[in-house]
């Protein structure tokens, strides 16, 4: 019994003295850090790095600002030259787009680079995440490779009055940028749509020809004396400023409906006459059947009321 008790005294001495011997070795460690030698030292050879991740940054900066000049000029030239070759507004609004950003993302690599990290693992890393970005980007993909096919086939540009006939969107052409078209409408409002749906769907240029046709129907009774309508439908086109002089104007009975007799008339003019020359024409035919008593016809409801006797 003794024996064991004088084991586990030993023992426990053993262990206390280890741990007496750490903690003194920890506090010896410590003590010579915290002498100023060994602390200036240790800051000494900070400093290097520092200084020299600090002097990274300043050139980082420098060569971003200097760059972003460089940029905005060589884009004002590309801008200059595409004018002088008298290359179509909605090509250069597209390649000014394009020509951004692959000189900002130059401009980043170079940047990156500057501040220590290799290009190649910058191009490896983005080589990598290729085929994550193509799948997450599959739509704008589709919109760049829709205005590559605008820019080369050139179903409208910049300027045409453009209806998209799948959603009915429809106004002035101001943009073809890289991913979108903007579209003003009538009313000033601007509608923003992907390249890839301009592609893939029809669409209907209004303003592509430099002529366009005006189709006019109104209905007369049938006591109404055809004949001199059609007359008086022939003088007023006639007598039309915007009309083109050259080509033909037609006047015919359309149908014959219910309650009416239809007639048309057909008459061209300047593409950017036609709504006000409608317009225009819609009211005289109007004022001019009034003035010589023709009727148009109107839907009617006719009510009879029976009394019991």
């Amino acid at each position: 019994m003794f024996m064991r008790i004088l084991t586990n005294l030993l023992a426990q001495g053993k262990y206390v003295a280890e741990n007496v011997t750490d903690n003194l070795a920890e506090l010896e460690e410590l003590e010579k850090m915290a002498k100023p030698g060994v602390l200036k030292g240790y800051l000494e050879d900070m400093v290097p790095g520092l200084v020299d991740f600090a002097v990274r940054v300043v050139i980082a900066l420098l060569i971003y600002f200097i760059g972003k000049r460089i940029i905005k000029w060589m884009r004002k030239i590309l801008r200059r030259t595409l004018e002088r070759a008298n290359v179509d507004e909605g090509v250069k609004q597209f390649l000014d787009s394009f020509a951004k950003i692959i000189l900002y993302l130059i401009l980043t690599i170079a940047v990156v680079n500057q501040l220590g990290v290799e290009t190649a693992s910058v191009v490896a890393v983005l080589g990598s995440a290729g085929l994550t970005l193509g799948l997450a980007l599959q739509g704008s993909l589709s919109n760049f490779a829709g205005g590559v096919l605008i820019l080369l086939f050139k179903p409208f540009k910049v300027g045409d009055y453009i209806r998209e006939d799948t959603h009915g969107n429809e106004g002035v052409v101001s943009e073809i940028m890289i991913f979108y078209t903007k579209l003003m409408t009538a009313d000033n409002k601007t509608v923003v749509i992907p390249n890839g749906t301009l592609a893939n769907s029809s669409l209907t240029n209004v303003t592509q020809q430099e002529r366009r046709r005006i189709d006019l129907y109104v209905g007369i009774s049938y006591e109404a004396d055809v004949r001199k309508a059609k007359e008086l439908l022939m003088d007023m086109l006639l007598a039309e400023k915007s009309r083109c002089q050259e080509e033909e104007i037609l006047v015919f009975v359309e149908a014959l409906e219910d309650s009416s007799v239809k007639l048309g008339c057909r008459v061209w003019v300047a593409a950017e006459d036609y709504w006000k020359a409608k317009w225009r024409l819609t009211e005289q035919i109007k004022e001019i059947f009034d003035a010589n008593q023709i009727e148009i016809p109107y839907h009617q409801l006719t009510v009879s009321l029976k009394k019991n006797e």
